[in-house]
């Protein structure tokens, strides 16, 4: 039998811990994102469909995006048990300088059109945590303008060679002259990929008025205010070279370029470089021969070559060929702090994060971009504890087993051909 009582108003009490509501509309949204994919969630509803796809989307099919998210998904740990590990060491020593965590942000081209406030929010974001962020050669914002966002931490270029080559050239000198301390030359853009959503969405750069996109915007008009009374959306460190915006773009993508570019860039840059957008072992092993100072195991984000490998399946063959010569870092697919885990456990010294960032850009601005980097910290620190690992020195492969989907087919021999 159960004894039952009369409720008492003291333990009544105890239990009605009402909060005080938070008014602040933004915050309230942000506090309730515990996932980047929350995040990701926010971003789709406030941002019209064809900025969100364009951030969202990725060439033809998607299978390379999709591949690269499932590989790290499809992860197993192997934690080590009575191992204390109450407080984790999260800061890192990345191409000679220091970041608080184990990612960077990466670049990304036209990021105000996803939310106003664009790259000065990913800079300050990135100042506040400690971490390098990255301006692409096709960002909103201009080189000094990032400069100023984020005036004493670490920023870094993301180089396009384009048709014209003095523009690159000066823009590496502009980058070199404000203090960024890394190039990242971007190898993986001969064309432009094939972006369908983009196609069908009739998306344009810059955007467009049409029946479709104000039909779109009645339900955000946050979004096309903030579009109609900021500064006008252009490529801001190519602004003074002339040419529209589709011009620029169809400049930017240049399918000679080649090994004598690099040498140039290398003349012309001071600081550490990096290669970004590589996919395989061979121009990896190429690549450290010429002793470039760090590689980016990258395809884009899936965004030029679809069905191109996996950047997070390529990383331990590469770290075993050339881990000791170079600094071999991964992006494509981070949804969580445990794919930056299991990614530095197989011996990437870095990751970046892309579309990451830009959800939480989407979702809420400078404090969304805060929001993504805390969400990551929490995941990673998390992730270290239960595998009973203090420091990221102390991740190994032992901790991590890729779980295989795709396995490749080997060549056929002489003899089956033959029969």
């Amino acid at each position: 039998m159960v004894t039952r009582q009369l409720p008492k108003i003291p333990e009544l009490l105890e239990l009605m811990q009402f909060k005080t509501p938070d008014l602040n509309a933004r915050r309230r949204r942000l506090d309730a994102a515990l996932t980047i994919y929350d995040l990701r969630a926010i971003a789709k509803r406030r941002t019209p469909r064809a900025a969100f796809d364009y951030t969202d989307g990725a060439a033809e099919g998607e299978l390379s995006l999709a591949r690269a998210r499932q590989a790290f998904e499809d992860v197993e740990f192997h934690p080590s048990i009575l191992r204390p590990a109450e407080n984790v060491e999260v800061s890192t020593t990345i191409l000679g300088g220091p970041s608080a965590l184990p990612f960077g942000i990466a670049p990304t081209g036209f990021t105000r059109l996803m939310q106003t406030e664009g790259e000065s929010a990913g800079a300050s974001a990135a100042a506040a945590a400690g971490i390098p962020f990255t301006l692409s050669t096709l960002g909103t914002t201009s080189i000094e303008g990032v400069k100023a966002a984020n005036p004493h931490g670490r920023n870094w270029f993301q180089l396009y060679v384009m048709r014209n080559r003095e523009i690159s050239y000066e823009l590496t000198r502009r980058a070199a002259a404000a203090g960024f301390d890394t190039i990242m030359f971007t190898v993986d853009t001969p064309v432009a990929g094939a972006r369908l959503r983009d196609k069908r969405n009739g998306f344009s750069i810059p955007p467009q008025l049409t029946l479709g996109t104000i039909i779109d915007a009645i339900p955000r008009p946050w979004w096309w205010f903030d579009f109609l009374t900021t500064p006008k959306l252009e490529f801001a460190s190519l602004s003074s070279t002339g040419g529209t915006v589709g011009e620029l773009l169809d400049a930017a993508m240049d399918p000679t370029i080649s090994y004598d570019d690099l040498a140039v860039i290398r003349e012309l840059w001071p600081g550490k470089i990096v290669i970004k957008g590589v996919q395989n072992v061979e121009d990896s092993t190429r690549l450290v021969d010429l002793g470039v100072d760090g590689i980016v195991l990258s395809n884009h984000g899936g965004r030029q070559l679809d069905r191109a490998p996996i950047p997070f399946r390529l990383l331990p063959e590469v770290v075993r060929e050339v881990g000791r010569d170079a600094t071999i870092m991964v992006d494509t697919g981070i949804m969580n702090g445990a794919d930056i885990v299991a990614s530095v456990a197989l011996g990437a010294k870095f990751t970046l994060i892309g579309r990451a960032y830009l959800y939480g850009l989407m979702a809420g601005g400078r404090q969304g971009v805060d929001r993504t980097i805390a969400i990551l910290r929490s995941e990673i620190e998390r992730t270290m504890k239960l595998l009973g690992v203090a420091s990221l020195e102390e991740l190994e492969p032992k901790h991590v087993t890729q779980l295989t989907r795709l396995v490749p087919v080997s060549a056929p021999t002489a003899a089956a051909v033959e029969v």
